[in-house]
């Protein structure tokens, strides 16, 4: 969504406008990744100023890719070769021609480049399931018809392929919801001082996740199949609590006297999937959606910045789940731990419509960007990196307690393991600290702070203060992460830092404010994806022309005007191994600086060739990618277009409309693989 950092997150403006993801609430005094980079630097006697000291870590990267494969190293390059047998030969990619900074002066509202088509599916209020109820452009359709539309506002997505059909032309797709705009989804916006019952209900609908069988047709168009795997997860839906949270006295309510049970899931940013076949959706900004606005709050409730006048949405005048101030006499009498069963990551079974979702609390509770895998060894557990996408939060890894079998038909793999904070340290390397009660340097780090956890359910359900207490590295709000199925290295971006300050400028930050961002990226020691050291670089400083690196290209690479971008939010890795990279900008940085509207672009991470492939309509943010196993296909989505732009014509119905969230088809015309 819009970032807009003079907004306090504490007040509720109209149609719920507020922008979460600034929200500031780690106080410890743990180091902050630009101190841990700077002092590396300084006391490895790298280049001396900002950017020539970034240069030199650049080049510690290159020297790491460039090592000798180890036998892990070489078994999932002989898988990815494997993998890419039926593609007919991979070309070079990227290798079309950049589209140029853009805005919406162009057809369709969306630029690509010369020589592929769009077409856009899936646009929100599109029917989908049960009595199928038409879209109405004048917002006036019910909550009740809600439940059986595509939700507004689309983020991460996943095509899976369906067995008995050819993968390359019927799929499922998974879609988030992240949020939802009053303005555009009811008939006269919202009146926050009474709220509507049948208008809170629609919201609540409009969120979650859309689960919808897609095919190409006799026109070679992809369009819904009205087929028995449709099906709408909202912010009402019921799901089951897993893990070492499961019964826990803090996740017990009204709802779920066990705390076994709740409803909903709530802000779905990004996303994930399994070998097994499910699909894994990310809550993030979930804490502003409820208040409590008792005098003494828990810590897992301030830590996290629930609010404490007005609830995002104010929900809470409906639905009184939405207030957890204290009410009863006991947890089981209100709602004071509703918001503690929220902050998951959820695992859904696509291909079965009566199956209940899992909040899967081993993997941690904070504004889960979403959670993506290592690549999958037989015989090895799970491995799955996290973010948490807020300013001075941290990158997480999940390591399963269970070892991961092919055609392994156990769907709780993910009930057990060990959660895991990244610290990275002043020499180049990391290491991954648990956040285990059980662990005797975890215990005695909590010791030393003062702070008592109760058990392991303590410890995950407050995930922050966990990896505050831990020693974790402070980071610039990690977004999305992706793993080259090549190699096994992980990246992730940090999108921005409007927070700091010249004063604070450093070599991996060399801008004050920073507005911009950057990637970076870690190997585990060797090439062992569950190991607790490892070794981290940057990929790329984002920015303009003359205020950016591509270290991936040379030490004194720099973007281009095919290049330039701010604010890497998305990123996914195709199964071919080429890195796409979406910008989530703010509305002023679209309307007024050198990028344009917010793009996706290309990048083969070996030799830094990065094109801008992508560029969205007015207002929106490109976010969620992912193509058919062929690479021939392409499914993007497009986040609230027209933000900010009411003068601008509707995307993507046309002057006079509303704007709709949607996802857009990319195909090459001569059918070739998608980046060539």
């Amino acid at each position: 969504m819009e970032r807009d950092d003079t907004i306090d997150p504490s007040v509720t403006v109209a149609y719920g406008e507020v922008d979460f993801d600034t929200e500031i609430s780690n106080t410890s005094s743990n180091p902050h990744f630009a101190d841990v980079l700077q002092k590396s630097l300084e006391r490895r006697g790298f280049l001396k100023g900002s950017l020539g000291a970034a240069i030199g870590l650049a080049l510690a990267g290159q020297a790491l890719d460039a090592e000798a494969k180890t036998p892990i190293a070489e078994e999932l390059e002989r898988n990815f070769l494997e993998s890419i047998k039926n593609l007919g030969g991979l070309p070079t990619r990227p290798a079309f021609q950049p589209v140029p900074v853009s805005r919406p002066a162009f057809p369709n509202g969306v630029l690509v480049p010369l020589g592929y088509s769009v077409d856009v599916i899936l646009k929100w209020g599109e029917p989908i399931t049960g009595s199928y109820p038409a879209y109405k452009p004048d917002g006036t359709n019910t909550g009740a018809e809600q439940e059986q539309q595509v939700g507004q506002h689309h983020d991460g997505m996943h095509y899976f392929a369906i067995p008995q059909f050819d993968p390359n032309q019927r799929g499922i797709l998974c879609v988030n919801h992240e949020y939802i705009e009053q303005r555009y989804l009811l008939p006269d916006g919202a009146n926050l001082t009474q709220r509507d019952p049948d208008h809170v209900r629609k919201e609540i609908a409009a969120h979650g996740v859309s689960i919808v069988e897609i095919q190409r047709n006799a026109n070679n168009r992809w369009e819904v199949v009205r087929g028995p795997y449709n099906r709408r997860i909202t912010a009402a839906t019921p799901m089951e609590i897993t893990g070492p949270v499961r019964g826990h006295p803090k996740v017990r309510t009204k709802y779920s006297p066990t705390g076994t049970m709740t409803r909903g899931t709530i802000n779905n940013c990004a996303h994930g999937f399994t070998p097994w076949g499910t699909y894994l959706t990310c809550e993030e900004n979930w804490a502003g959606y409820f208040v409590n606005r008792d005098a003494q709050r828990p810590r897992e409730h301030t830590r996290y910045g629930v609010a404490t006048a007005n609830a995002r949405y104010r929900w809470d005048q409906v639905e009184e789940r939405f207030d957890c101030s204290v009410k009863g006499a006991t947890a089981a009498d209100d709602f004071r731990n509703e918001v503690n069963t929220q902050g998951w990551v959820v695992e859904i079974n696509p291909f079965d419509p009566s199956s209940t979702p899992k909040k899967r609390t081993a993997l941690g509770r904070f504004a889960h960007e979403g959670a993506w895998f290592a690549p999958f060894r037989a015989g090895n557990p799970a491995v799955y990196y996290l973010g948490d996408d807020a300013q001075n939060e941290y990158i997480y890894k999940f390591v399963s307690a269970k070892p991961w079998v092919p055609l392994l038909t156990d769907p709780d793999i993910l009930e057990t393991g060990t959660l895991y904070v990244a610290r990275f340290n002043e020499d180049g390397t990391g290491d991954w600290l648990p956040l285990d009660i059980n662990d005797a340097g975890f215990r005695a780090r909590a010791a030393a702070a003062n702070v008592t956890f109760t058990d392991q359910g303590d410890v995950l359900i407050n995930t922050r203060l966990a990896a505050d207490v831990a020693g974790g590295t402070r980071m610039d709000r990690p977004e999305w992460g992706a793993v080259d199925p090549r190699t096994g290295i992980a990246y992730m971006t940090l999108t921005n830092n409007s927070a700091r300050t010249a004063a604070q400028v450093n070599a991996s930050n060399p801008r004050g404010p920073n507005p911009f961002g950057h990637i970076i990226r870690w190997r585990e020691q060797n090439d062992d994806a569950k190991s607790l050291r490892f070794e981290w670089s940057i990929l790329l400083l984002s920015g303009t022309e003359t205020d950016s690196r591509n270290f991936a290209a040379g030490p004194e690479a720099r973007l281009n005007t095919a290049s330039i971008h701010a604010s890497p939010d998305g990123l996914w890795f195709d199964r071919a191994g080429l890195l796409w990279i979406q910008t989530d900008m703010s509305g002023t940085q679209q309307s007024a600086g050198p990028f344009g509207e917010n793009a996706m672009l290309a990048m083969d991470v070996r030799t830094g060739d990065i094109r801008r492939f992508f560029v969205g309509p007015s207002g929106q943010e490109v976010t969620g990618v992912d193509t058919t196993p062929n690479l021939r296909t392409m499914f993007v989505n497009i986040q609230h277009p027209q933000e900010g732009r009411p003068n601008d014509p509707a995307w993507p119905d046309g002057p006079g409309t509303r704007p709709r969230s949607a996802t857009v088809v990319v195909t090459k015309n001569d059918g070739g693989i998608i980046g060539t």
